[in-house]
């Protein structure tokens, strides 16, 4: 058998190391602040960042996507798989 994705809308930025600019800004989505304060995004070891998913805890990568699913889970995603299955929507 095969199956089709249902049309999903879902909210993503690219980890490029950092959330915050050299103001002191955040420039990343509120939700992933919030997911932060919360520690559901947190740091660990040598400043690398992880989140915490419905499959465990996952390291993201530099320039990986963090996606916020329909539900509100976050996970991250390798830059080639995110840009082959999403596409931008205004």
């Amino acid at each position: 058998m095969k199956y089709r994705r249902k049309p999903v809308v879902v909210e993503a930025f690219q980890y490029d190391g950092d959330f915050m600019n050299s103001d002191g800004e955040y420039y990343v989505p509120q939700w992933a602040v919030d997911a932060y304060d919360e520690g559901t995004l947190f740091y660990h070891g040598e400043g690398d960042l992880y989140v915490k998913s419905l499959e465990g805890v996952m390291k993201v990568s530099y320039m990986d996507y963090i996606i916020r699913g329909v539900d509100g889970e976050l996970y991250p995603c390798k830059p080639l798989i995110f840009e082959r299955t999403y596409e931008r929507v205004e």
